[in-house]
């Protein structure tokens, strides 16, 4: 089959399916393995951006999805779109970013991390379709856990939680959740570190200030009885 008559089928696919069309159905349909088909879809991305196109094919995990260029949004959405725009609070982003960087993680861990309920973080986040459910876990009670969609992905323009910015100080489990008490021997480390500096740039000016030259104006102070300087 001529590679052009195969991205037009890839076009067609992913334009009528109107959600992510993973790899594998492609692979099936096209007879081809999976490099050729990321290559080819490789060439059609190239494609449109060189024709500055309107749409753009973008990759979410591992399957792709037909989708509008990001800075044309302001110019589709008074048309098409009358629902109102998501707008989440700085509670809901931080409940959010948790869940991202913890994959399968329970309200009441939500909530050991951030210090608060999650409850109202949490339904809007559902209500959203940015998390979804991701089983119980074997935790006495069995609580819910949660995790991002792959609608979190398109809306921040993330491929895989893979992409997600690194949280250096930040130490996980064998779970791959946050470490609660690292973070706290962390703060308390820090605070050390900060007290032990302020005390050494104290005793730096301390010794600056003693060796400064008097000017020849100015008479050296006398010693009083009973104390010295320094």
């Amino acid at each position: 089959m001529e590679i052009n008559k195969t991205k037009s089928i890839i076009e067609a696919i992913l334009f009528a399916a109107g959600r992510t069309v993973k790899t594998s159905e492609l692979i099936l349909v096209l007879e081809k393995n999976e490099e050729e088909i990321h290559t080819i879809i490789q060439s059609m991305q190239n494609d449109y951006t060189a024709e500055n196109r309107g749409i753009e094919i973008i990759q979410v995990e591992d399957g792709y999805q037909l989708a509008t260029k990001k800075d044309l949004y302001e110019y589709i959405y008074p048309i098409l779109d009358k629902r109102t725009k998501p707008n989440l609070s700085t509670a809901a982003l931080e409940t959010l970013s948790i869940i991202a960087y913890n994959p399968r993680i329970t309200r009441a861990e939500i909530e050991a991390i951030r210090g608060v309920s999650a409850d109202a973080c949490v339904y809007k986040l559902l209500e959203f379709g940015l998390i979804e459910e991701a089983g119980k876990t074997d935790l006495p009670g069995k609580p819910m856990s949660y995790k991002t969609t792959d609608e979190f992905l398109k809306m921040f323009g993330y491929t895989s939680l893979k992409e997600l910015p690194e949280l250096p100080r930040y130490k996980l489990d064998s779970n791959q959740q946050i470490v609660i008490d690292e973070l706290i021997e962390d703060k308390q480390e820090e605070n050390e570190k900060v007290e032990n500096i302020d005390m050494q740039d104290s005793h730096i000016t301390s010794e600056e200030e003693n060796n400064k030259p008097h000017s020849k104006q100015e008479a050296p102070m006398p010693e009083r009885e009973g104390i010295s300087e320094g």
